[in-house]
């Protein structure tokens, strides 16, 4: 429940007694590429600060399975130094200091087993190590297998798991499969991949994780909206005039090459990413925050996105690709020059595109959406801009133009909710200015660092799938962006590169928003 989330996870300044945090159940969490980047980077700091948080129960394990042929205190060592490395860092996971007793409480709950996933043998082992566990750890017998894996492995793992009778719920026990991205790379791939593990576990027992949805201001949406009576009668076609939703990063693709040349910024992104956004920005106000009631109504907007046609495709969908740069004050080389990329290659790495949702609400209304790698600034934000004022009033004064009334939702870096709307300026003449309320987290609510994993993880082991996708709306997704891969697969750009790095994008991204009489929020 969202109401409950935010009572969980965040704590008013102002308040003077602290709240008991709930705690998850005991269980078993089984992480399947222990020993890979993302377990390192997100989800083991994202398990630490929910130790710091109180959230795991003494009845927590935590089990790493990976063809490296390591021991546990190897195993350990290394997590043990990477979160070292974050101290003091900016980045997704930073930390001022390691608080060496929780660390340490994490630590000793961990355990490692070496296994080949293809290998029956492996599944095997996991379940006699997790009867061990339900019998000497306290775990209960609840189990959480997490695949930070690559996508190919996904149906593989989750058929060998149910063959190892390891996703059998009974007894009030339950059995839960956390499954990253990318689900799929195009609408038949992601048919046939819901299948494959549906025909193995229950949609309940499925987890889509995307950590955008981990982030407090993407939660807050649905109260911003839903618990506010200033903002949802203004939420339609009758006083919004445009919608932008930007996801810019200010990184390239790093050692990503060989999956980039695969699947470019638009599969990477804006099936599940941006259309989350999407969604939450436009969705209908659901009955409850039942999970289900929830994820209906995001799947109702994305079944809703107007069907591009192919010339509608190519006119309203820009690639991009990045040129050598300077991004952030370091020079970097463009993406044609990276490790495991073709010298000549039409991956995008930039997306910017118009949709139009055909429903009563957002009949009218275009949603532009952008993302790209070695951008001027790092940012994610749903920028909504609401219908010019009428000028009658104002002429005959010094007021030349009418300033926009926008609502700026922040979603990284710098987390929180900005309206701007215009005001007189001190003096004798009528002049206006456009000012700004702001509301940033950290300086009105106690924040900890956090990677976007720590609330989705605790949802996972309490059972609740709000923030997580079904299998609807993962080929809902698809669907809407099914036209632009196959068009864009029949017509090879013959401009790439096409932006330099550190800029905002290419050129046919401003004239995509220039010929409605519109333009991008800058991203300085």
């Amino acid at each position: 429940m969202i109401s409950s989330r935010l009572d969980q996870l965040t704590e008013v300044k102002a308040s003077t007694e602290a709240e008991s945090p709930n705690v998850a159940p005991p269980c078993a969490m089984v992480i399947f590429g222990a020993a890979g980047d993302l377990t390192k980077r997100l989800v083991v700091p994202a398990l630490y600060n929910l130790v710091v948080a109180k959230r795991l129960p003494d009845g927590f394990r935590l089990v790493g399975v990976d063809l490296a042929a390591k021991t546990v205190e190897e195993w350990r060592k290394g997590l043990s130094d990477i979160m070292q490395e974050f101290v003091g860092k900016d980045g997704e996971f930073e930390i001022d200091q390691l608080d060496q007793a929780a660390w340490r409480w994490l630590a000793e709950r961990m355990s490692y087993l070496a296994g080949d996933l293809n290998d029956p043998a492996t599944y095997e082992q996991v379940g006699k190590h997790l009867d061990e566990l339900d019998k000497t750890a306290g775990t209960a017998g609840n189990h959480l297998f997490y695949l930070a894996i690559a996508d190919r492995f996904f149906s593989m793992a989750v058929a060998r798991l149910a063959a190892a009778k390891l996703t059998i719920e009974r007894d009030g026990l339950w059995r839960r499969v956390v499954i990253e991205k990318p689900f799929g790379h195009d609408l038949p791939s992601a048919k046939v991949l819901n299948a494959e593990i549906l025909s193995a576990l229950h949609e309940p027992q499925i987890y889509r994780i995307d950590h955008f949805l981990g982030k407090e201001t993407v939660q807050n949406i649905m109260a911003l909206r839903f618990a506010n009576g200033l903002f949802e009668p203004v939420w339609n076609r009758q006083h919004i005039d445009h919608v932008q939703i930007t996801a810019a990063e200010t990184v390239g693709v790093e050692r990503r090459g060989k999956f980039y040349e695969k699947t470019g910024a638009l599969r990477d992104m804006v099936p599940n990413h941006m259309f989350q956004l999407l969604a939450m920005t436009a969705m209908e106000p659901p009955i409850s925050f039942d999970a289900d009631e929830v994820r209906t109504k995001k799947a109702e907007v994305i079944k809703a996105i107007h069907p591009f046609g192919p010339a509608q495709a190519l006119n309203d969908a820009v690639r991009g690709q990045y040129d050598t740069g300077t991004v952030l004050g370091r020079a970097v080389r463009a993406y044609r020059q990276e490790p495991n990329v073709a010298p000549d290659s039409v991956a995008e790495t930039f997306i910017a595109c118009k949709l139009k949702i055909d429903n009563w609400r957002w009949a009218g209304v275009p949603f532009y959406l952008r993302t790209g790698k070695y951008l001027k600034r790092r940012v994610t934000e749903i920028a909504i801009r609401f219908h010019q004022a009428p000028y009658t009033l104002f002429r005959g004064t010094d007021v030349e133009r009418m300033n926009p009334n926008w609502m700026i939702l922040r979603i990284q870096p710098n987390e929180g909710i900005a309206l701007e709307f215009a005001a007189k300026r001190p003096g004798p003449t009528v002049k206006l200015s456009s000012v700004s309320m702001d509301f940033a987290y950290e300086t009105y609510f106690k924040t900890e660092p956090n990677t976007g994993y720590e609330t989705l993880l605790f949802d996972c082991m309490i059972g609740d799938a709000t923030l997580f996708q079904r299998a609807d709306n993962i080929e809902a997704g698809w669907q809407a962006v099914q036209p632009i891969l196959e068009a864009w697969a029949n017509n090879q750009p013959r401009d790439l590169p096409n932006y330099a790095a550190g800029g905002s994008g290419p050129a046919a991204a401003d004239e995509l928003l220039a010929r409605d009489g519109r333009a991008w929020r800058p991203l300085d």
